[in-house]
């Protein structure tokens, strides 16, 4: 924006210097559309001003007769249809000229709708980018309800916006609200609506399920009305400007927290646009007990897909594989997802529960469903015990690389390598097949020793191994290592007694004789 006396001083250049648009665009430092606006404003307020004669002026017959047949027609066509009048002009100027004569729509009016507390809500999605999970680049989308009578706000972020995150916003939302707004408007995204033709709607059956549960009405905006979803709009410029800019966060956990946080905080302290002696909070309070009442039960948006189950007991969910039990190949089973877990059913059967992973190509397995399919195909058993250190030891891939350039024996090293997995855990021999591969020592005679240093330097024990470490019989006890000095006592005792006997047959031999 540029203030009166700028627009006055570009109006004299141009009009009594007679400068050109570029030459005051330079001058003052401005840019030459912000001038030719200026300008434009001017002479459709001051028609008598006088105005310099130019190249189009003897076609302006022609293109206010064009313009007013086809009042969208690109200046480019127009330009064409003009030079091959004999315009000699060129491209450039002759949009500004277009612009200066094209018919402008008449703005619309609207008018400032009101509504009775808990009688209307406002729904719809903001992208706020990207966040990387491991090797997934995911997009962070904020669902956003806000009551149009107090104006507060609810703000929950997920990693798509697919309709179970839709509904699982929902379900949230109107937790956080401890209530149900009679009417929730929805802008026509497919979520909600699936196709449209006039006033003829047909929603989505999920959203149409979800209503029924909480006895609201669904209804979305008219095309191109502007002020029907303004609150939730501007709600979403909020939530931009006051909460995400600058915001620092972990995890989509902990920036769903610091959400919730600012949804009870600075959004519900600010002053109520339609009433200023009320905040948002106290607005909100006014009308909670004018919303409807929840149900006895949540509305289950759990994410529910099938899937098959090829030759090897892993389902693929969200480009992630997670495992099931063994006898349950060549099956097509149930998924069902929520935000944490991962269950997988055939039928009313739980055949895999685990937590659920937002990265990708990763292999989520219970221990149990590897280990029966390892005692049911023992050949598997090679191929099972490199792929398990592989999970483990991610730096293992590097080493058997090493290992097979050298023809080392790789079956041999997988059972060397899988016994010291049991015997130290996974992260110490993460450090140390790590450090054997950093220290270009791809060897297991070198993993082996970095084990035993490690062992040495923090004053553990040697570990127990074989059968003996299994036996329940000595599982948990601790074996107190005796002092060596007595072992060196003793030594010299032995020691003394030996010279004590060598003196005494010395002795004996002398009386001897």
């Amino acid at each position: 924006m540029i203030d009166e006396a700028r627009k006055a001083e570009i109006l004299r250049l141009f009009f009594a210097e007679k400068w050109r648009v570029g030459t005051i665009a330079q001058q003052l430092g401005l840019h030459h559309g912000t001038v030719q606006r200026v300008i434009d404003a001017s002479s459709r307020v001051d028609v008598s001003a006088p105005t310099r004669p130019t190249l189009a002026d003897p076609y302006i017959p022609f293109i206010e007769e064009t313009l007013e047949k086809f009042p969208t027609l690109p200046a480019s066509r127009l330009w064409q249809m003009v030079r091959e009048r004999g315009y000699p002009g060129a491209c450039d100027h002759f949009r500004t000229v277009v612009a200066r004569y094209r018919p402008r729509k008449k703005p619309e009016a609207y008018l400032r709708l009101r509504t009775l507390p808990g009688e209307q809500a406002q729904v719809d999605w903001g992208h706020f980018g990207t966040i990387t999970i491991g090797r997934a680049v995911r997009k962070l989308m904020a669902f956003v309800m806000v009551l149009s009578w107090s104006r507060q706000v609810f703000l929950r972020f997920y990693l798509n916006a697919a309709m179970p995150s839709f509904l699982r916003g929902h379900v949230e939302a109107f937790e956080f609200f401890g209530g149900v707004a009679r009417v929730a408007l929805y802008d026509n995204l497919k979520s909600a609506v699936l196709e449209r033709r006039g006033d003829a709607i047909r929603f989505h059956p999920a959203l149409l399920q979800l209503a029924q549960h909480y006895r609201y009405e669904p209804r979305p905006v008219a095309v191109a009305r502007g002020n029907e979803k303004g609150r939730v709009e501007r709600a979403i410029r909020y939530v931009r400007s006051s909460f995400f800019t600058a915001r620092e966060y972990q995890d989509i956990d902990d920036l769903n927290d610091q959400a919730l946080v600012w949804c009870r905080g600075v959004s519900a302290e600010r002053k109520n646009p339609d009433d200023e002696t009320l905040t948002v909070g106290e607005a909100f309070e006014q009308e909670r007990p004018r919303l409807l009442s929840l149900p006895g039960n949540a509305f289950p948006a759990d994410e529910r897909i099938s899937a098959s189950v090829g030759k090897t007991p892993y389902v693929r969910f969200d480009l992630n594989d997670y495992s099931v039990r063994s006898d349950h190949v060549r099956k097509t089973v149930s998924v069902v997802a929520s935000l944490e877990r991962v269950r997988i059913l055939d039928g009313t059967d739980i055949i895999g529960d685990h937590k659920r992973c937002w990265d990708r190509r990763r292999t989520i397995e219970d221990p149990e469903h590897v280990k029966g399919l390892v005692e049911w195909k023992a050949q598997a058993r090679q191929h099972r015990g490199m792929d398990r250190l592989h999970h483990a030891v991610p730096s293992s891939r590097k080493l058997f690389r090493r290992l097979a350039e050298s023809g080392a024996s790789l079956g041999g090293s997988t059972a060397s390598l899988l016994k010291q997995l049991d015997l130290v855990g996974a992260a110490e021999l993460e450090a140390a097949v790590s450090e054997a591969v950093g220290n270009d020592a791809p060897h297991l005679h070198g993993v082996h020793q970095i084990l035993e240093r490690r062992r040495h330097e923090r004053g553990a024990p040697p570990p127990v191994g074989g059968h003996l470490a299994r036996d329940p019989r000595v599982q948990g006890h601790v074996v107190r290592h005796h002092d060596l000095t007595d072992y060196d006592k003793l030594g010299q005792s032995n020691h003394e007694n030996n010279d004590n006997s060598n003196e005494k047959d010395t002795d004996d031999g002398k009386a001897k004789k």
